[in-house]
This record gives structure tokens, sequence and C-alpha cells, in this order.
């Protein structure tokens, strides 16, 4: 018998995008649901990063707002979310989720395909993911070229994961380019859920370092991999003061998004 769904649903506006009031518990719950009553949905995993570009692409946010689920990525976006009176908000982010409803699907043998990454990467998260979790189910991986692909291999693409027949499909293919791909082909898919989980195959794959527990409490995970990867991202991270005091703005009434 299916276990009642968390009513926890609602949706945090955070400057103009809707991030969902949950922790993981509710994620996990969710995923679920959506598997088992067969619905096809796709899921964000937002960083401060993916809101802010979100004021800039109204497509990106089009469908990031239209997604099942807008999960708090990144202690910026979990104090963003208190600031705003939700206070029971946790750190839902993607490596987390991925090795957290692996557990889960050990036990209840759900189906993965994981959608991503370089050459070779997606096969080495699995096979890591499959040790760690002995008896998960992976039923297919494919590391697509960094080129925009033609309509016929697309259509290929699709058919492939397709009869591969898995519950979840986890795509890495970083932001804003995997939530792109989510919005156009989560009709065409059809696994029940589709989650953007961006570094996470990078970090699960063993090709880099995820950043110490008490850095990623202490919301310095960015500080981390700026240090690992300065040139790529060192522009991205003058967000972080310019989200909080957007978010401030927002709280005191100043701006309205």
């Amino acid at each position: 018998m299916m276990e009642k769904m968390s009513d926890r649903t609602e949706k945090i506006n955070i400057l103009g995008v809707g991030i969902n009031a949950i922790n993981m518990d509710d994620a996990l719950q969710r995923l679920e649901h959506q598997i088992i009553t067969k619905t096809k949905s796709y899921v964000c995993v937002c960083p401060n990063h993916t809101i802010m570009e979100s004021q800039k692409d109204m497509r990106l946010s089009d469908i990031v707002n239209s997604a099942d689920m807008a999960t708090p990525d990144g202690m910026s976006v979990v104090w963003a979310c208190r600031l705003l009176g939700y206070n029971s908000v946790k750190q839902v982010c993607g490596t987390d989720l991925m090795l957290a409803f692996s557990a889960l699907s050990v036990e209840k043998g759900y189906n993965h395909f994981y959608y991503g990454g370089a050459d070779g990467v997606p096969e080495k998260l699995a096979e890591n993911l499959c040790q760690r979790f002995p008896g998960l189910k992976v039923v297919g991986t494919y590391s697509p070229p960094f080129r925009t692909l033609a309509e016929t291999e697309d259509e290929a693409v699709v058919e492939m994961i397709n009869r591969a027949n898995p519950d979840v499909v986890w795509v890495g293919l970083g932001m804003p380019k995997q939530e792109l791909w989510m919005g156009e082909h989560f009709r065409r898919i059809d696994a029940p859920v589709m989650i953007g989980v961006g570094a996470a195959f990078d970090f699960l794959s063993g090709k880099k370092k995820r950043s110490p527990k008490w850095m990623q409490y202490a919301g310095l995970e960015w500080l981390f991999r700026l240090v690992q990867e300065p040139r790529r991202l060192w522009r991205r991270n003058f967000y972080h003061p310019v989200f909080l005091y957007k978010v401030l703005l927002q709280r005191v009434g100043v701006k309205h998004f």
C-alpha cells in the first residue's frame, strides 16, 4: 500500500523562482509518489546560481517554475528560505539526493538511467554506486557529445532511454543545459522522473572531490569548488552576496518578484 505523500508541496517565491519548502525526507517521498503513480515529472535542484540566472533567462525561469519539484541546493538558498519565514527547510542538493534515493531504490527495486557527464563518467558513476549500494538496478548510461544533437540522434537517444525502461533518469549536463534538456524531453521520455543533478556525476564518479561536510554545513562548499576550478567558477561566485542582498530587499518589501 502506498504511503500518504507529504503535503509539504508549498513553493517559496525566492526572487521569482518557486523553491519547494522541503527537506530530504519530503523529497524522497515525492519521488516515490511520482514513480508509483507513473506521473511524468522532472526535478530541478536549485542553487542560487539557478535562481539568479532565471532572472535573466525567461525560458529557464519557466522550466524551473514548471518543475514538479525545485529543491533548495546550497546553504544560501536554505538561509533565504528561512529569512522569508520557512524555518523547517533543509538543504536537498543533487549529490545527497542521488545517494539517498539510490539507498531507497535497493529496497524498492527502482531502475536508474544516467544521462550526462564526460566520456566514461556515467559508467564510472554507475560502477561506484553499485559498489556502494549492492543490488542497485542500473539499466543504462549515456554520455552525450558536447555539441547539439541532430534531430535523428536525439530521437535515437529518446528511444534508447525508453527501451531501458528506467524509473528515474538522472541528468548531469550542468546548469542550465540540464534544465533545458529536461524541459524539452520530459513528455517524450516515458520515465516517471527526471532529475537534474549537475556536478553530482563528477563527485560520485570520483572525477572531482567534494568539499568536507563541515564546509557544506557552513555554507562554504562554493569556496572549496572555487579553489578547485577558479577559471570556470570565479564569475559565478559573485552571485552569493548579490543573491542574499536581493533576498533581503524582497524580505523587507523594497523589491517584489
